[in-house]
């Protein structure tokens, strides 16, 4: 891995005639081994990114007469608010190379604050005033006072922030998230909205409201954490991490490489241990009330962020791993003897936590309806996921019909290396996927998708991937690259038969062995719907096309059954 060059596997005439299984082959054993090969410099620029956040945090924290010292209420405060309008004009997740965002590395803002593109209510058919796909000038105004409101919480004067300033904002996020859930989840608002909350309260009770928070952020994450796909995303993020170097190591991640890339042992007894840790720390962080029990407790959880910040996971939740630490030794540490007893008004704690843990019991027993990032289920491997296969023409037309944040990644990859050469990192994208147990569902699903057609007629973009270039920010999430989007290109697009085929899987309920899955066409529907089972998807290899597939419903059951 070079500082400036990335580290790349070469290839030959012969991988580039391969099918698409064929040529993945090859990138799953490089990614086992080496990862992405990012050069060392993408590391250097997020690192300078996460120098620049800390020093805006403690710029409005500690120039605010009144807070004397970083572990302040106040000074907590500031940084919540800091952290919120860093994520939400999108310098935070999502941001850079390695999210595949290019050119520009970030589009958010500049998006956002341009009318005509589109934007995703998430309850059109509920909410009064929401209807629609396209962002307006009144759209355009909320964002701005979105911003605006937070700044102006943040340079509230004194000890504390006013309450009114925080209201405000509050007030104008729910608004602008009621017309575009991309900028409420954008804002990370289960996190930092929900800490927010907490500043409407007063006294003790701002930093007993704020522990809960925090514990439901763990014990929610470490609960989606109880299913078999964690050990398959350990395995890819210990492949991936930059710290990590010895190739030896890296193995032992593998059943036995290069024959055998399922999670070992290894990965699997990591992931149960990280679990166990989020379950365990946070709780003795929170019943504890300093000394060496609470330090021991502090130095688990901030060694737990730090291995996850230095592995720099897909999506790039830097920020958010630094703010984390922060709040450990801010809430858990200085403000360790602050307990439930010193509580004055329970009823808005209680009602604020119902709310947040709710939406994390929802988000794992129907994945479907609540987003991933609400649902608490953070680097599970289990969340919802597309594919999206495009023909030249379908491509043509959606560059035709859409105002985009950036170019589609392989457009930008183009820019970099040429054609041939961008499609070594693409299809080590792919090979990445294909890691992750939903990836061998994912693309044994594709040929069902494309049908007759060959392979070769179609373009494969993640659809996390097409979601960033056309509304601005992703993070992964399957919610907003799901039919709702795809109506919303179709409109402006006007797709053809056939130019647009997607796929979207489902995440797996908690209390479910299966994962539901649906084939759509941009122009003609949904094609299929089924199911394919967790146990199938993780005896495969990452490569493996051959997944067993339970069809519910759909043009291809009808004829199977004769009707």
């Amino acid at each position: 891995m070079g500082f400036l060059q990335p580290n790349l596997p070469e290839v030959d005439d012969a991988w580039r005639a391969g099918t698409r299984a064929e040529r993945m082959r090859p990138m799953a054993r490089h990614v086992a081994e080496i990862g992405f090969g990012t050069p060392d410099v993408v590391f250097l620029v997020y690192l300078v990114k996460i120098g620049l956040y800390v020093a805006g945090g403690l710029a409005f924290a500690l120039l605010t007469p009144g807070i004397d010292q970083v572990t302040a209420v106040g000074a907590f405060q500031k940084v919540v608010l800091w952290t919120l309008l860093f994520e939400v004009v999108g310098l935070g997740c999502g941001f850079g190379p390695l999210n595949l965002r290019m050119m520009p590395p970030l589009g958010s803002f500049l998006y956002w604050l341009r009318p005509g593109t589109i934007r995703l209510p998430p309850w059109p058919g509920r909410v009064p005033l929401t209807r629609g796909t396209r962002r307006t000038p009144v759209d355009v105004a909320l964002y701005a006072a979105l911003l605006l409101t937070t700044l102006w919480a943040l340079v509230s004067p004194g000890p504390v922030v006013e309450r009114e300033r925080v209201a405000a904002m509050l007030v104008v996020l729910a608004v602008v998230g009621l017309r575009d859930k991309t900028i409420f989840l954008a804002a990370r608002s289960e996190v930092y909205a929900a800490l927010a909350v907490t500043f409407l309260l007063t006294g003790a009770d701002v930093v007993v409201a704020a522990k809960l928070v925090m514990l439901a952020i763990w014990w929610g994450a470490a609960t989606s954490k109880l299913n078999r796909h964690f050990p398959f995303v350990v395995q890819a993020m210990m492949s991936n991490s930059p710290v990590l170097r010895s190739k030896r190591l890296k193995h032992l991640f593998h059943r036995d490489f290069p024959d055998d890339l399922r999670p070992s042992r290894v990965a699997a007894t990591l992931a149960h241990v990280g679990t166990a840790v989020e379950y365990s720390a946070p709780l003795v962080l929170f019943v504890s009330h300093g000394g060496w029990v609470t330090a021991v407790a502090a130095t688990v959880m901030i060694c737990f962020h730090l291995q996850i910040l230095t592995s720099f996971p897909m999506g790039v939740p830097l920020e958010w791993n630094v703010f984390m630490i922060y709040g450990i030794l801010t809430l858990f540490v200085h403000d360790a003897g602050v307990g439930v007893g010193d509580v004055t008004t329970w009823w808005p704690i209680v009602l604020l936590m119902t709310v947040v843990v709710g939406t994390v019991v929802v988000g794992n027993l129907a994945p479907r309806l609540v987003s991933f990032l609400p649902g608490m289920r953070y680097y599970a491997g289990n969340w919802d996921t597309s594919y999206w296969c495009f023909t030249e023409a379908g491509l043509a037309r959606l560059d035709a019909g859409t105002v985009k944040a950036s170019l589609l990644p392989h457009q930008q990859l183009e820019k970099i290396y040429g054609p041939e050469e961008a499609e070594i990192p693409q299809f080590i994208g792919y090979a990445f996927r294909a890691m992750h147990s939903h990836g061998r569902a994912l693309f044994s699903l594709i040929p069902r998708a494309i049908g007759s057609r060959p392979e070769s007629d179609y373009r494969v973009i993640e659809g996390e991937l097409v979601a960033g270039a056309v509304l601005g920010w992703n993070f992964g999430d399957g919610h907003l690259h799901d039919e709702q989007l795809i109506a919303a290109l179709q409109e402006r697009c006007g797709f053809e038969d056939g130019d647009v085929r997607v796929v979207l899987l489902e995440a797996q309920p908690i209390h479910r062995q299966r994962q539901q899955y649906r084939l759509v066409d941009a122009a003609m529907g949904e094609l299929e719907r089924g199911y394919v089972l967790v146990a199938d998807m993780c005896e495969r290899q990452p490569c493996d096309t051959d997944l067993p597939v339970h069809v519910t419903s759909g043009l291809r059951r009808t004829a199977e059954s004769g009707a």
